[in-house]
């Protein structure tokens, strides 16, 4: 008889949150949904409690909590309704749960992401902030308390797949000599330089393969979620900096690869759809069907690879730059980016300014050690602040 895997997601209505249920609902037989969670989206959580009936919803925002809350007593659903941040952690460690999809996008997502590592939870970590703010912590505490974490980003996940079977953290050992990290190039990878003052956050937001929230979307397009991602590589496969090599991949077949040392190239493919790598790490390590159509080879018919254009997108240069420094460079790289895109996505300032922004937070910020999540989060409002003030002068 299966086992059936108890699942709370952090982050049940954006992009990552809906594949997972729907991955969950094509196996009622393996798991079953303990909590869902979301800032605002009343009404998507509230169908999403109808039809999985979890045990608790967890609202970030107070008064969208108290209106889910209200919905729910004029129907028959048993669903539990909680706020506040304190709750996500609680449903995030909770004794009854052994499998926490974290996928709140921004820096919201750190504690309970913290709060399933510290309860020995599998972590099905799609929340980037963990790692990029807090990587060496966060990995410390996965090992201390003996969690389980499994990548969800597509591309983290193929080079997972891509890995020796006991990869143990030395790539040398492994005869390992890069990690190849793909990206789609975003929707201006073909547009000329001058072109990108002008762009909108309607524009930006227009992905060419992969269907995303707008943050992440405006990453894609500034190429800062592949900077990102290169900070996620180096804490979870303990790869340097200069082992991690960013390739443009325009058709966002091959979601990532590892090259070895006797001049073997292993990778993994797959159509752009996030439930393949979700049920991977879902299923793992068995494999389970998720719904994804097949790879046409045919329809595809060919693959192209080109190097990026730091001069193009320097948002991918300051990610690396950060990572270089380490400390706590990378989480103001991250809060400056947030309160960039942020503005962005209002029109209160232009494409182009999203680099200049975080240029300048990084410059101003004092390089200091991160030896806890407090240093971590103190950082993070430091640098917001700093990024107000930039666009107060803008």
């Amino acid at each position: 008889m299966k086992t059936i895997r108890k699942i709370t997601i952090l982050g049940s209505t954006g992009s990552i949150g809906e594949s997972t249920l729907d991955v969950i609902a094509r196996h009622p037989d393996r798991f079953q949904t303990f909590a869902i969670t979301a800032n605002k989206n009343v009404e998507k959580i509230l169908s999403q409690c109808q039809r999985f009936q979890p045990r608790f919803a967890v609202m970030l925002d107070q008064e969208s909590s108290e209106q889910l809350a209200s919905a729910i007593k004029t129907t028959n659903i048993k669903t539990e309704v909680l706020s506040g941040i304190e709750s996500l952690e609680k449903v995030a460690s909770h004794p009854d749960v052994d499998t926490v999809m974290a996928a709140i996008v921004g820096a919201a997502g750190i504690r309970p992401t913290f709060a399933a590592a510290q309860t020995g939870k599998l972590v099905l970590l799609a929340n980037k902030e963990t790692l990029v703010m807090a990587g060496r912590i966060f990995m410390d505490l996965v090992k201390q308390h003996h969690a389980t974490l499994l990548p969800i980003d597509s591309e983290h996940n193929a080079i997972y797949q891509s890995l020796p079977h006991h990869y143990n953290g030395n790539l040398a050992t492994a005869g390992i000599s890069r990690i190849l990290l793909t990206a789609s190039g975003g929707p201006f990878r073909c547009a000329s330089l001058d072109s990108l003052e002008n762009v909108t956050p309607e524009q930006a937001c227009a992905h060419p393969n992969w269907d995303m929230g707008q943050k992440i979307s405006v990453d894609s397009a500034t190429m800062m979620n592949k900077g990102l991602e290169v900070i996620e590589a180096h804490w979870l496969f303990e790869a340097p900096p200069d082992k991690i090599q960013v390739v443009i991949h325009p058709q966002s077949v091959v979601h990532s690869m590892v090259a070895y040392v006797d001049g073997s190239v292993i990778a993994q493919l797959g159509n752009p759809d996030m439930r393949t790598p979700i049920a991977h790490a879902m299923g793992y390590p068995e494999r389970i069907e998720s719904g994804v159509s097949a790879l046409d080879m045919f329809k595809v018919a060919h693959l192209d690879f080109e190097e990026p254009d730091f001069s193009k997108f320097p948002c991918l240069g300051l990610a690396y730059q950060a990572l270089d420094a380490g400390g706590n460079m990378p989480a103001a790289l991250n809060a400056a980016n947030e309160i960039a895109v942020e503005s962005f996505l209002k029109k209160r300032m232009a494409f182009t300014d999203i680099p200049a922004m975080i240029k300048h937070v990084m410059q101003i910020i004092q390089r200091e050690e991160i030896l806890t999540l407090d240093d971590v989060l103190k950082t993070d409002k430091l640098a917001r602040a700093k990024a107000h003030e930039w666009l107060a002068n803008l």
